[in-house]
């Protein structure tokens, strides 16, 4: 009898060892991928996010500062001749170009300043039922408005 005791102990000893090292190993496991879901979350959650909230901002900064510019240079516009100004635009947001646009509907004259699927619409005050407005640039180069009484 006792060798038999003796071998169900040894058993048992094995069989809790390595239940013991499964155990380990599955909970080892469970924690790394969890790891790799929340390290690719991160990115999204800490830098994306933040960056596209900055970009959308600075491009709404940067349509009102246009608007600004065209309504003004119109204001002062003669009524016959030509009035050119140039401006500086940052060079870039948040470490990347983009572009603006003035676009010219119907109803509303709007500066679109966008980088991929952000973008901003900016209104222009006034001046939409008299004056088209139309044109682009890009955040790098030579910025210029031109008004012509003549229209071009």
């Amino acid at each position: 009898m006792r060798t038999r005791s003796r071998s169900t102990a040894r058993s048992q000893d094995r069989s809790n060892g390595v239940t013991s090292l499964v155990e380990y190993i599955s909970i080892t496991g469970i924690l790394l991928l969890l790891l790799i879901v929340v390290l690719f979350a991160v990115n999204d959650v800490f830098m994306q996010g933040p960056s596209d909230t900055l970009r959308y901002y600075a491009f709404t900064d940067i349509g009102n500062g246009m608007s600004v510019r065209i309504v003004d240079l119109y204001v002062i516009a003669p009524n016959y001749g030509t009035i050119t100004t140039s401006f500086i635009l940052p060079r870039d947001v948040a470490g990347q170009d983009y572009f603006v646009r003035a676009n010219e509907t119907g109803v509303a004259q709007t500066i679109v300043v966008e980088r991929g699927d952000i973008h901003s619409d900016i209104y222009i005050a006034g001046i939409g039922a008299t004056k088209g407005v139309t044109g682009n640039t890009t955040s790098s180069g030579w910025n210029l408005i031109t008004y012509n009484s003549s229209g071009f």
